[in-house]
């Protein structure tokens, strides 16, 4: 039988109260809190980060930061998290290289059942992974929602709503976002 993390990770329905992943929520907040409660470029600072982020190279959060786990985080070089950021990571998150977030971004990876039963009564939750590309950059107040792709060099405009895949080398803006332009990276 599979475990409730193994359902959550295969992007299954799960039981988000499952005492193993209410663990390692409340083990991810006391590592936020520490974060959160720290002067940017101290060692105590930099030290929760690489535990929330371990194989990314330069990533640099704007306290307050807000994730599940972190454990689902994977982040490039030069990763950048302006304030307030909000990252559910249920699912993975796959960001690329040079990735830029503006303040208040929210990246959703959870999703729940829309019958009242599944989503009130018995608690079930379910994931879907969402990757942004290299270069790109989201606008202020942005929400990236489940099972969404950001392709490389792409600019997603401030206060945006992306339900649905966004291509490369593009502005995408609205609620929900579309492509509004080519940008010609050359």
């Amino acid at each position: 039988m599979r475990t409730e993390k193994e359902k959550m990770l295969a992007g299954e329905p799960y039981l988000a109260w499952d005492k193993e992943l209410y663990a390692e929520r409340i083990e991810c907040r006391k590592v936020l809190q520490k974060l959160n409660n720290s002067i940017p470029d101290t060692e105590e600072w930099r030290e929760a980060i690489d535990t929330l982020i371990p194989d990314s190279e330069g990533a640099y959060l704007e306290p307050p930061f807000r994730c599940d786990y972190g454990s689902n985080i994977k982040a490039g070089k030069n990763f950048y998290a302006n304030f307030n950021c909000v990252i559910l990571d249920v699912a993975e998150v796959n960001i690329g290289n040079d990735v830029l977030l503006a303040p208040n971004v929210q990246i959703y990876t959870a999703g729940h059942p829309l019958d009242k039963k599944g989503r009130v009564d018995e608690g079930v939750e379910f994931g879907t992974s969402i990757t942004i590309g290299d270069n790109v950059w989201i606008g202020g107040g942005a929400i990236i929602c489940p099972g969404v792709t950001i392709g490389d060099n792409s600019v997603i405009g401030a206060g945006s709503v992306v339900t649905k895949d966004i291509p490369a080398n593009v502005v995408a803006a609205g609620n929900p976002a579309r492509v509004i332009k080519s940008i010609d990276n050359d």
